[in-house]
């Protein structure tokens, strides 16, 4: 299984205009093709005086669904460059289409790559990139005295406390990195002279923005 990837944050669109022709791209975070399905036939109702509605996808973890249309432009010019931005910034579970109203000027194979893959990239800006990245949950269970000491050492690491709870003992809910589960366990040890309770509550992906 993967363990981390990278995706859009949420749902997003730009436009630019080129030569007279309104270029807009729209992204979408989406998981299955019937998702795609759904979402092409709203934007085609949206802009049905449009010309070309351009798009390529990446769905899985390992990138197991692809798909590119042109839309009636020359073959190669639109949705293969925009699958290429897709794949350039490593994203996955990603849906772009790039709406055009045709301005009149013909912008030639060149023009139009340039064209689609630039409108790609500028939705892709505007959307933002989280990495998913897959993380233990972790119940840790420990005295009030040991308290102080630990908290210290997991705010000062890359170890994530979603929650604290305080009853007889405190238990804190933590996110650790899957492959960094034995040095957590190990640490959590040395600190608290293994005077502790763990237990690991499954796994789930944590998203994190990207600068």
């Amino acid at each position: 299984m993967t363990t981390s990837y990278l995706t859009i944050k949420n749902t997003s669109s730009h436009e630019i205009n080129i030569q007279k022709s309104r270029f807009i791209g729209f992204i979408y975070r989406v998981t299955e093709e019937k998702e795609v399905t759904s979402i092409m036939q709203q934007i085609k109702k949206q802009h049905h005086q449009a010309n070309h509605h351009c798009y390529a996808y990446v769905i899985g973890d390992n990138n197991q669904i692809q798909k590119a249309s042109d839309d009636g432009e020359p073959s190669g010019t639109a949705g293969v460059p925009i699958l290429n931005v897709l794949k350039n910034n490593e994203l996955k579970n990603t849906l772009l289409i790039v709406t055009r109203y045709f301005g009149g000027v013909k912008l030639g194979a060149g023009g139009l790559i340039r064209a689609y893959s630039k409108t790609a990239s500028l939705a892709i800006k505007s959307a933002k990139i989280v990495k998913c990245q897959w993380m233990e949950k972790v119940a840790l269970t420990i005295d009030y005295t040991l308290f102080g000491k630990v908290e210290h050492s997991l705010v000062s690491s890359n170890y994530l406390i979603k929650n604290i709870k305080y009853s007889e003992n405190v238990t804190l809910n933590i996110l650790v990195e899957s492959n960094d589960i034995d040095n957590f366990i190990k640490e959590m040890k040395n600190i608290t002279s293994n005077q502790m309770t763990l237990e690991k509550l499954g796994g789930v992906f944590y998203e994190k923005e990207l600068p």
